[in-house]
This record gives structure tokens, C-alpha cells and sequence, in this order.
């Protein structure tokens, strides 16, 4: 016989446990929600944060762009602000290259030609380790005359941009009747009317029918009273030996007991010109040191021949230090005091020009430091006078020393 008390209160008891069950998925279900909602919540503040830190830092990059910077050249206040002429920045540049070209190598054989005051013509030849020197205002020519490309060295005595006026360009800017009663040719005007001027400079020229143009050329050598002038074997020349290289020069000298007679010519010709050149060679042995020096009337050129090495510039400032190898150029200006040390394991080998018709006048850190007071040295670098008595003076010059 069943029990009806206990059947129902079996399912008020199970009816009580539903409603448990009932109740605590309920309080799961918003416990994930909330955990959700603060997820969301988190992931909304995150991306406000992020927008709000980049909106300030494209706000700065912004003003600081706007704003001038520090190497920016400005016009003067007077003048209209032109912003499409003012670089927004400008890009530093390497100080060596203040003082460093590159060329390529020297090489080659030609004749040459100079036309003096007078028309008198010197023709001569010239090969590689040749200076050749052309006054100011002389009209001259260069012909290649070798198997190979003929490379030229070429040192101006000008501090602006060059200016140079070849023959066909004054032939062609002169009118025709003035050209005709210059020269007065045969044919009179028709016949200078057949020229013409060709499309591109003819500054270095080869025409493609040279052949058929130049039939019979002959070069004959001038005496060399007049050759001498313009040209100056500094291969062939006098070697001023030092412990570490050689220096030979083509200058002017104010002693010339020593020079040969057509050494003599030459210098004497370079000093009846304004602006006129003093040539070298300096050779470095490896390891040497062109020690710290400068110049007092002159400014200096140099061209790489062979071998490498280290240079630098001494300046009020810093010293800038750079490398320089085969076909590089130099430039140290007037008073500069610099220093070259050979790097490789071959000779370094220069070709230098100084911009002096005189004769060069040089000062070397031994000369000078040698000629100071021992008492003005120690007061300047508070040391005991006693200490430089420890530089010692060499009997041979030690303008290019190796230990």
C-alpha cells in the first residue's frame, strides 16, 4: 500500500532541490555576464587610452615640425619669407669631405702647343710625371699622341669658378664680315661661311673622319730656350731625401746655385707671372709621417697616386681626421695645420700644388716647438721646464720621419 504522506513529501523535497539548482545557474549565468561586461568594459578604457597617447604624440611631431630648426637659413626679416626655397632640414655633412675629390690615375704621352705674345709657337713633347705650365691668358693646345687615354692633372690658380674661351667658340661669335677682313681667305666671306658649328662642345673633340681630315701631321720640337718656360721634368728632378720619403719641387727658387740650366729657365718664367703654381711630389714610406705642419703662403692641392693613408685637419675646433687611397684629392687651405701618415703597405705617393709663384714657406710642429723658450713651454702646459729638455733636436730634417 503506498504512503501518501511520504510520496508527497518526496516531492516537496525534490521540488526544493530543483529550486536550488534553479537559483545557482541563475547566479552563474550573471556572474559571466558581469565577467564579460568587465572584459568589454577594460578593452574600451585600453583603446582610449592608446588613441588619447597618439592624438598627443602626432600633436607634438606636429608643432615641433612646424617650428623652425636650428640649420634651417632663414631669409632676413626685411625680405619676403620664400618657404619654397628653405630646406625643411639639412642634412649634415661629413666635414672630411671639406677637404676630399676623388680622381683617376694620371697617364698617357701628348704634345703640346703654346702660342706666346707675338704668335711665337712652342711645341713640345710631354709624358707621365711631366709638369707642364701654362701663364695666364696663353693659348695653348693638348694632342694626344700615345695608344692609350691620356689623363691630365689639372691645377688652377683661381679661387672662383674657372672660365675658359676656346678658339672655335671665339670663331663662331665673330661676324662673319669681321672674320673675313681679319684673315682674309680665299673666297673671301663665302668661304668662312662654309664653317659650321657643331651640335655639341668641341672643348675635347675627335672626329669620326680624322683620317680624311688630317692627312700629313708633323711634330717638331721647339729649342729648349722656350720649351723650358712651360715645362719641367719634376720626375727627373733634385731629391730632397728625409728619414722617412722624398720631396721633389718645381717652383721658384731664390737660390738657383743649384739647379740646372733649364731648371733655371723654368723658375725664373714662374716668377714673371701673377698667381703661378708651385708643384711636388711627396713620397711617404710605409709607416712614415708627413709630420703636423702648415704654410704660410699657400694653399695646398694634393693628388693620390699610389698607397693610402691617414689624414687629418687641425683646427681652433677639432681635428677631422679621413683616409684618403688612389685617386683621391686634398685640399688644406692656407695656414692649416695637417698631418698625413701612410697606412698601406706601398709607398704613398702625392702630387701636390701650392697656390704661390714664390717659394713655399713651410713651419713643422719640431721647428716651432724646438724654437719655443723651454720657459714659455712649461708655463703653457704647467710642466717643469726640465721636462722638455726630453724632445730631442735631430741633425736631419724630420719633416717626413719614420721611428
Amino acid at each position: 500500500m503506498d504512503n501518501l504522506a511520504f510520496e508527497m513529501h518526496e516531492d516537496a523535497k525534490q521540488n526544493v532541490v530543483s529550486m536550488g539548482k534553479a537559483t545557482t545557474i541563475s547566479r552563474l549565468e550573471k556572474k559571466r555576464q558581469w565577467s564579460l561586461m568587465s572584459i568589454f568594459l577594460v578593452c574600451l578604457l585600453a583603446c582610449t587610452i592608446t588613441t588619447a597617447v597618439g592624438v598627443l604624440i602626432l600633436s607634438l611631431v606636429y608643432v615641433n615640425n612646424s617650428q623652425p630648426h636650428s640649420n634651417v637659413h632663414l631669409q632676413p626679416e626685411t625680405q619676403p619669407l620664400q618657404t619654397a626655397t628653405i630646406p625643411i632640414m639639412q642634412k649634415a655633412i661629413d666635414p672630411k669631405f671639406q677637404f676630399l675629390n676623388h680622381l683617376p690615375k694620371s697617364k698617357g704621352t701628348a704634345w703640346i702647343g703654346v702660342i706666346d705674345s707675338g704668335a711665337v709657337v712652342t711645341t713640345y713633347n710631354i709624358t707621365a710625371g711631366q709638369v707642364i705650365f701654362f701663364p695666364k691668358n696663353t693659348v695653348h693646345w693638348i694632342k694626344n699622341v700615345g695608344n692609350e687615354d691620356c689623363f691630365f692633372l689639372l691645377f688652377f690658380s683661381t679661387h672662383d669658378e674657372l672660365q675658359t674661351l676656346d678658339v672655335d667658340d671665339v670663331f663662331f661669335s665673330t661676324p662673319e664680315d669681321i672674320a673675313s677682313r681679319s684673315l682674309k681667305p680665299e673666297g673671301g666671306i663665302n668661304f668662312i661661311r662654309t664653317f659650321h658649328k657643331q651640335k655639341e662642345d668641341q672643348g675635347v673633340n675627335l672626329p669620326p673622319n680624322l683620317a680624311e681630315l688630317v692627312v700629313n701631321a708633323s711634330y717638331i720640337q721647339s729649342p729648349d730656350s722656350r720649351v723650358w718656360r712651360y715645362f719641367y721634368d719634376l720626375k727627373g728632378s733634385k731629391e730632397y731625401l728625409f728619414p722617412g720619403g722624398i720631396i721633389q719641387l718645381a717652383q721658384c727658387w731664390k737660390n738657383r746655385s743649384e739647379l740646372s740650366n733649364n731648371e733655371k729657365i723654368f723658375s725664373e718664367f714662374l716668377n714673371q707671372h701673377e698667381n703661378a703654381l708651385t708643384l711636388s711630389t711627396l713620397r711617404i714610406y710605409n709607416n712614415g709621417l708627413r709630420q703636423p705642419h702648415f704654410h704660410f703662403n699657400a694653399n695646398e692641392m694634393g693628388y693620390v697616386i699610389s698607397g693610402c693613408a691617414e689624414v687629418a685637419i687641425i683646427n681652433a675646433q677639432s681635428t677631422i681626421e679621413f683616409n684618403i687611397h688612389i685617386g683621391d684629392v686634398i685640399f688644406f687651405p692656407i695656414g692649416t695645420q695637417h698631418y698625413i701618415k701612410s697606412t698601406c703597405d706601398e709607398d704613398l705617393l702625392l702630387v701636390l700644388a701650392f697656390s704661390t709663384g714664390d717659394q713655399l714657406q713651410t713651419l713643422d710642429m719640431d721647428d716651432y716647438l724646438q724654437a719655443t723658450a723651454d720657459h714659455i713651454l712649461a708655463q703653457l702646459f704647467f710642466k717643469k721646464q726640465s721636462e722638455f729638455k726630453k724632445i730631442p733636436k735631430f741633425k736631419e730634417d724630420q719633416a717626413i720621419n719614420l721611428p
